[in-house]
């Protein structure tokens, strides 16, 4: 049972994500026509300091601060896979982001299907990639759902039966109203409440912890007692796995439709190459979530069966007073809110811009465009909270792995698409075809493991099953290509005015110094 003050901590901080989430319509211009860029994407005028928040709010979700702690919990060494990851992603999004916003910009682009229709004119292809997209973001939506409710529960603020589901219910319904009137800016006001908890209290809990276990010595010999040793270190034949799950889930992360409509909505390229910049502050973040996995192991927490992502909050519940434990819990229930939120209209938009406008009502006046979206915005929490309620818990996990994978099939019309038209729509789709087919048969065949073995012998291979499907889509795309062009197949018109094959710009030679 939750103490008082736990749970007087929990509900002022809720209160307080609801009360900012209210604030937003304070950043809406009141001289604008309502559409779907202003609901959608703020008007695309976030500055540095609200990109940053959005971003970093949006790519280290609830269940991220849940699952990679339970993962070392439960495996050690391979869960801090997650860290490489989202540092590669800092790179990567200062280079695709950014030249991806200044397309977008100049052509009206929301979506990553919207660059893909007009990069190489192919309706169907757009469709794929927009449909690909939403396919992968559902299970993600509800995954923020089950990181709030395994939270709650090893806090004992989740009451058991139809009453915690109606708290569940409650905590989003406030999230859906603000999302509803206030479009992106909602999470995005939210995302400052979400920065500043997560961060005051992750520091709280990691100095207690070092403080009752006796510092980061103990902490691991401690876990690696219990783990069996060499389980904190990764063997030689776990590097491949280690290294293939970081690159594939970095070049992943970058093409869900959550997360480029979090970048879209920066105020210019510059905001986001200085929020790339910025974003390991987030990555140290989940590195201490996922150190203290290690130290729920060390101090002994006995998680339930099954439920590895219940070892931190256990463990702050065991160490922390009861108002510091309310707080930290209440940031990751707020930590939920704030991707969920993203997701939500991301997936909305895509389904306005590239199912309906596209392919229902090519005429929808700007006004119907975002009534539209907005409903099917909600739809699309209200369908989370039921698969949340009417599946396994494991069936959502299950579905995001298989998401991951998928998500990473676009890359090459998208991605590539910055720079360089070369390859073909039609070779671009058949890869895309190939990639789906090969990635899902390989996870499923695997029992839903995103690692899987290639190769026969004593000791095959073993890597992201995402990256190996990558690589079939790449070489079915550029081999589909070679042929096409050789037949003479035309491909559609270009509008985007970016250079249809890979160029290297130079300087021109003159005399003068450049001033």
């Amino acid at each position: 049972m939750a103490d008082g003050a736990m749970t007087a901590t929990f509900l002022a901080v809720i209160g307080g994500a609801s009360l900012l989430a209210v604030t937003a319509r304070r950043l809406r211009p009141v001289d604008r026509l309502p559409s779907l860029e202003g609901w959608a994407l703020a008007d695309r005028s976030l500055g540095p300091g609200w990109t940053w928040l959005l971003l970093g709010g949006t790519i280290f979700t609830a269940y991220t601060f849940t699952a990679v702690p339970g993962l070392a919990y439960g495996n050690g060494a391979p869960a801090f896979f997650a860290v490489p990851y989202t540092v590669i992603v800092c790179p990567l999004a200062f280079v695709l982001l950014s030249r991806l916003w200044s397309v977008a910009r100049r052509h009206g682009y929301i979506t990553a299907a919207d660059f893909v229709r007009g990069r190489y004119g192919s309706p169907p292809l757009a469709l794929v990639v927009a449909l690909t997209g939403i396919l992968a973001t559902m299970p993600y939506l509800a995954l923020q759902l089950l990181g709030i409710r395994a939270v709650l529960t090893a806090g004992g603020v989740y009451p058991r039966g139809a009453a915690g589901d109606l708290v569940l219910v409650a905590l989003f319904a406030g999230l859906a109203v603000a999302t509803y009137r206030h479009g992106l800016r909602a999470p995005a006001v939210i995302s400052a409440l979400k920065a500043v908890a997560v961060f005051v209290s992750l520091t709280a809990v990691t100095w207690l912890v070092l403080e009752r276990l006796g510092g980061p010595g103990p902490v691991f010999e401690g876990a690696a007692q219990r783990l069996g040793g060499p389980a904190l270190l990764l063997s030689p034949a776990q590097q491949p796995a280690y290294a293939s799950l970081a690159l594939g889930s970095a070049l992943a992360l970058l093409m869900y439709p959550h997360v480029l409509t979090a970048g879209f909505a920066a105020d210019g390229p510059r905001t986001l190459r200085k929020v790339s910049v910025a974003l390991p502050a987030w990555t140290g973040l989940l590195a201490l979530f996922g150190f203290l996995g290690i130290a729920a192991l060390a101090a002994g927490v006995r998680a339930p069966r099954g439920g590895a992502e219940a070892a931190v909050p256990m463990l702050v519940d065991r160490l922390m007073p009861a108002p510091l434990a309310g707080l930290v819990f209440a940031a990751i229930a707020v930590g939920a809110l704030v991707p969920a939120a993203v997701m939500s209209i991301a997936a909305a938009t895509s389904f306005v811009r590239n199912v309906y406008v596209e392919y229902v009502h090519p005429t929808a006046t700007p006004k119907r465009q975002v009534r539209i979206a907005k409903a099917v915005s909600l739809t699309a929490k209200v369908g989370a909270v039921a698969f949340v309620f009417g599946l396994r818990d494991q069936d959502a996990v299950n579905l995001q792995l298989l998401g991951g994978v998928w998500i990473l099939q676009i890359f090459p019309a998208v991605a590539v698409g910055l720079f360089t038209g070369w390859l073909h729509p039609r070779a671009l789709l058949a890869g895309w075809a190939v990639g789906m087919a090969s990635g899902t048969y390989l996870v499923v065949r695997e029992g839903f493991s995103p690692i899987v073995p290639l190769g026969t012998g004593a000791g095959p291979l073993e890597i992201y099953a995402g990256l190996a499907a990558l690589l079939l889509n790449l070489t079915v795309a550029a081999a589909g290509t070679a042929v096409l062009t050789r037949l003479g197949i035309p491909r559609g018109a270009d509008t985007t005015d970016l250079p249809s094959r890979l160029t290297v710009r130079r300087r021109p030679e003159t005399g003068a110094k450049n001033p």
